[in-house]
This record gives structure tokens, C-alpha cells and sequence, in this order.
């Protein structure tokens, strides 16, 4: 027998992706953070995104609910111009580069995306959207690395980009020991 065993409940997300170029373009910028700050946790740069809705953990029953309408908003959608830009923290611990260029369509996008998923009846972190890509997180014992690393990034201007793929992830988080993965549980185009 080598059937595995699908776990009852899911940790899921609903973002956007920018393309491998502008992620490298910031990448190179936070090599000097890199070296200087090596405790800190670096998320994978294959991995950053921009959230639109975080859902946390659902039954795994509840994410094919998601997929209809989800890739109706997408076929409704032109892509959105964006771009990296700056820097900053939360509560001093973590570290994120801002999000600039079609703000107003990025938050109507949000605003659908979430009422998608209160219209399916999926319980989701009910917090304020505020743009931007997570980098890392200072540990505990060194809080102040992500204050001083957002400081190196208050110039970066990164190039535009079309945000032309709405994704539907999953984390492993929880499930094992290492670095949380991330995977497309579904993705669409902006079609419009």
C-alpha cells in the first residue's frame, strides 16, 4: 500500500507572485543584509508573494470551493502594473520591501479576492490589506536586525512588472521538520 494519507486541514493563501527578474533585482540589494544579518529567517526568494487573503488553516474540503470563483475574478482582470519599492518592518521583527504602482486596482483585487472567499464560507485572517512582500523575520533574541536591514532598503526603487497570475497556495507549514514550502494549489490568468 503507498497510498499516503491526505491531511484533513490545509494552511492556504491567496497572492500574487512577482517574476524571478524584479525578485533578483531585490535580491542583489539585500545581499549586503544577508551577510550582515545571518540569524535571520530569509524566506526563500522563490517563495515571496504578495497576500491578498490569508485563510490560515482550513479543511482541506474547503479549497476546491475556492477554485470557481477565484478563477472568475481572474478572467475579469487585466493585469496589474506593480513594482517593488522600499522597505520596512513590522513590530521591529518583520522584515518586508513595499509595493508600488496600481495601488487602487491591487486593493479592489484584494477586496474581491476576499469576499470570495467570506462568500464560500471560509473562516480567513480578518486583518487590513497593507501591500507588501515579506523577506524575513529577526529571531527573538535579535529584534533589531529587521529594523536596521529595512533601513538599507529606504532607496530601492525596483522596475514595474505586470502582476498577470492570481495563485491559490499551500504551506507545509506545521507538517514536518525544515523550511516552510510553499505550492499552487490553483492558479489563473488575468484575462481581461
Amino acid at each position: 500500500m503507498n497510498e499516503q494519507i491526505q491531511p484533513a486541514t490545509v494552511r492556504v493563501f491567496i497572492a500574487l507572485a512577482p517574476p524571478d527578474d524584479a525578485k533578483q533585482e531585490l535580491a542583489r540589494v539585500l545581499e549586503p543584509a544577508y551577510r550582515t544579518h545571518p540569524r535571520m529567517r530569509w524566506n526563500r526568494i522563490e517563495d515571496w508573494h504578495i497576500t491578498l487573503a490569508f485563510l490560515g488553516e482550513v479543511p482541506a474540503s474547503a479549497v476546491p470551493l475556492l477554485r470557481t470563483p477565484l478563477a472568475r475574478i481572474a478572467a475579469a482582470r487585466s493585469p496589474l502594473t506593480l513594482a517593488l519599492r522600499g522597505g520596512g518592518h513590522f513590530d521591529e521583527r518583520v522584515l518586508w520591501s513595499g509595493i508600488d504602482g496600481d495601488l487602487d486596482a491591487l486593493h479592489l483585487l484584494a477586496t474581491e479576492v476576499r469576499a470570495v472567499v467570506d462568500d464560500c464560507g471560509i473562516a480567513r485572517a480578518n486583518r487590513p490589506f497593507r501591500p507588501h512582500l515579506t523577506l524575513a523575520r529577526a529571531r527573538r533574541d535579535t529584534p533589531s536586525c529587521a529594523v536596521e536591514a529595512a533601513a538599507g532598503l529606504a532607496e530601492f526603487s525596483g522596475r514595474t512588472w505586470q502582476a498577470a497570475r492570481l495563485h491559490l497556495v499551500a504551506s507545509n507549514i506545521g507538517r514536518g521538520p525544515g523550511p516552510i514550502h510553499y505550492r499552487d494549489v490553483g492558479a489563473w490568468d488575468f484575462e481581461a
